[in-house]
């Protein structure tokens, strides 16, 4: 009986035990908390039974804006944060509230539901007073008032101060925002000013390094055809060309995969290659390169901006370049279409004119070549006749060659193919190639590696031929050699004109086979070149040009075999 009595007694004075120490911890985080400072222990204990516990998880949400709840939370510990959404669906970040803070607060007093979101930032214990509780506190303690009005006072004040900083920051970036529209529409109409590419790409570049505060740069665009990049830089008074193959350097990584690379230390990252530095003499620090897209998203040219002048470049640098490359390739594309239409204009001329010409000449021509007949035949001495012979080969020359300027400008593509040995029209060919030239104090040398079979349309590939010594003789003012040579490569018969000139400088090699391009010449229409292109084009073949400066150029014609 003694021990069952015992074991009643032991758990009848466990409960209040326990109780007593739930309370005392109840009423130490109540008198933790701001609200409590300097509220007498007795008056927090005496409303103690109407406290309740409450525990949240990191990340759960506490209540949400616009709920309906009249509950003062008092955190134990954890840390609480408190947000709200703007109209426009921004989060804005009210707080962060601590252990010994309080929130809830307005819905207690006035009713509504809540203002805010309110969510655990860690695991958390809270103390929650009923409305209830609340006013009576109000009601019978001075200090509890007092600490309320205060921190609502001082929460206002830093809402306030939270505000103003806030709306100075929306004012500097409505700002920002208004300065690089501004910065981009005045670069749209610097960029649009010109339609010269060479003066565009140097305004565009200045545009780009000025609105970056970079150092210096380059504007590459895309070669499609020949699968490079290429731009213009100054090398001393003159600008000079420069190209480097997709996917080679950081423009052409660029190029090829579309990526913006911003490189804050360039010595710093495996992709830079400091070689060009130790060439160049320059210092690069941060890089910038980033793709030009069209409309579409094609990548049409590379921006590669170095050393911005306050710092490495930041996003605002990324954002102004990714504006203004559409309107810097639009520019681009103005420009090269106003290339081709007075490319198209100076051709339709030329047609037009070829086309008089043959219409004019023609019958006076045709009387010539036949009074040259006629003579050959009467006379029957061998000078006369070689002299009749040169002035039909001259006549049929002259109508042959406006007739090609004729096809060229309607872009007639049209060959008659025949077989021959080369054995049997080589001679033929250049014969009369060989009567300018000695003239012009210009040896020729004949090496013939092959004189096999050979599928030719023989008036336009004489045609090429006397473009290309026309343009040999052109480069060997002074006279000089001409070497004309025929082989076999693969499935081709190559024809090859090597010359003694100047050479052709690097940096206008590309555009030697454009229509109307001179490099300088006082004579010639420019189409010499570009009618080989064409002839050669027509002929499924392709040509190549090998040339250094002071040691001459070479022509070579692949065309395919029978």
């Amino acid at each position: 009986m003694k021990k069952r009595t015992s074991q009643r007694s032991s758990r009848s004075t466990s409960r209040p035990a326990a109780a007593a120490a739930h309370e005392d911890e109840l009423l130490k985080g109540a008198l933790a908390n701001i609200l409590f400072q300097n509220v007498p222990a007795e008056l927090a204990a005496r409303h103690l039974p109407q406290f309740a516990r409450a525990a949240h998880k990191a990340g759960e949400q506490i209540f949400d804006e616009y709920s309906r709840g009249r509950d003062l939370y008092l955190i134990v510990s954890g840390r609480v944060r408190i947000k709200k959404y703007t109209k426009f669906g921004v989060e804005s970040l009210l707080a962060v509230l601590h252990p010994g803070d309080f929130f809830g607060e307005l819905s207690v007093v006035d009713g509504l539901p809540r203002s805010a979101r309110a969510e655990a930032m860690d695991d958390c214990s809270l103390l929650v007073l009923t409305p209830e509780t609340f006013r009576a506190l109000l009601a019978e303690s001075q200090d509890f008032r007092l600490n309320l009005l205060n921190n609502l006072g001082i929460r206002l004040r830093t809402m306030d101060q939270t505000f103003v900083l806030e709306l100075g920051r929306s004012a500097l970036a409505a700002k920002t925002k208004m300065d690089h529209l501004a910065r981009i529409v005045e670069a749209s109409k610097i960029v649009n000013s010109t339609l010269d590419i060479d003066t565009l790409l140097d305004t565009i570049l200045r545009v780009a390094t000025h609105s970056t505060a970079a150092d210096r740069g380059t504007l590459y665009l895309v070669d499609e055809q020949a699968n490079e990049l290429w731009s213009k830089v100054a090398q001393g008074k003159n600008m000079v060309e420069i190209r480097l193959p997709l996917g080679k350097g950081l423009a052409g990584y660029v190029a090829k995969t579309g990526e913006t690379m911003n490189i804050a230390d360039a010595y710093k990252d495996p992709r830079f290659n400091p070689e060009i530095d130790r060439k160049s003499g320059y210092r690069t620090k941060n890089v910038l390169c980033m793709p030009m897209r069209d409309k579409e998203g094609k990548i049409v040219g590379v921006f590669q901006l170095l050393n911005k002048r306050d710092g490495p470049f930041g996003r605002e640098d990324e954002a102004f370049i990714e504006a203004l490359s559409v309107h810097a390739a639009i520019a681009v594309e103005n420009a090269r279409l106003a290339r081709e239409m007075v490319h198209t204009e100076r051709l339709s001329a030329v047609g037009r004119m070829a086309s008089t010409i043959i219409h004019d000449i023609k019958n006076p021509m045709a009387t010539l070549r036949m009074y040259a007949q006629v003579i050959k035949r009467k006379t029957g001495d061998s000078e006369s006749s070689q002299l009749a012979d040169e002035i039909i080969r001259q006549v049929d020359r002259f109508v042959s060659m406006t007739q090609e300027i004729l096809d060229f400008s309607r872009g007639v593509s049209e060959v008659h193919l025949e077989h021959v040995e080369l054995s049997d029209v080589m001679d033929n060919l250049l014969a009369f190639i060989e009567k300018d030239l000695l003239k012009r104090d210009i040896a020729i040398v004949h090496e013939y590696a092959y004189v096999g079979p050979a599928l030719l349309d023989l008036d336009k590939v004489s045609r090429a031929f006397y473009n290309l010594a026309g343009n040999a003789a052109d480069a060997m003012d002074k006279g000089g050699t001409l070497t004309i040579r025929t082989k076999q490569q693969d499935a081709f018969v190559v024809f090859e004109f090597a010359d003694t000139g100047g050479g052709i400088p690097e940096e206008i090699r590309h555009r030697v086979f454009e229509p109307f391009f001179t490099s300088g010449k006082r004579h010639g229409t420019g189409l010499g070149l570009a009618i080989v292109k064409k002839i050669v084009d027509d002929h499924n073949g392709r040509i190549e040009l090998e040339s250094e400066p002071g040691q001459g150029t070479t022509f070579r014609l692949f065309l395919p075999l029978p």
